[in-house]
């Protein structure tokens, strides 16, 4: 059922504790953790604490979750102190856009110039 843990979601499970990540940030919403094959000196990946498997099916049943998770990529922004260069904040939706864990998540990515458009 949406919203709840999924025993086979990699991220519900470094929700739980039961597998570990470089936890960054945690609030009662949301963890916050190193990704742990970056694509920019900071590679943050902000994760509701509860189970959706894309950011459009989030923001349609719990919006505030998903303002908590934008709220959060700017104060992890300002604590890796890439804020003031810029950063990117990005949500992949589908296989077809590079997303592999069907787990909702947001991509903080910055510490280096980042070219438009991604490729």
């Amino acid at each position: 059922m949406a919203g709840e843990p999924q025993a086979d979601c990699l991220f519900c499970k470094i929700v739980t504790g039961s597998i570990p990540a470089t936890v960054v940030r945690e609030t009662e919403t949301i963890v916050a953790f190193r990704d742990i094959n970056p694509q920019a000196p900071t590679h943050v990946l902000v994760i509701p604490k509860v189970h959706y498997p894309d950011a459009a099916s989030l923001a349609a049943a719990e919006p505030a979750v998903i303002a908590d998770i934008l709220r959060e990529a700017g104060n992890i922004a300002a604590e890796e102190k890439i804020d003031d260069h810029g950063y990117r904040v990005v949500f992949n939706t589908g296989a077809g856009a590079g997303q592999t864990v069907f787990h909702a998540h947001l991509h903080v990515l910055g510490g280096r110039g980042l070219q438009w458009p991604p490729g």
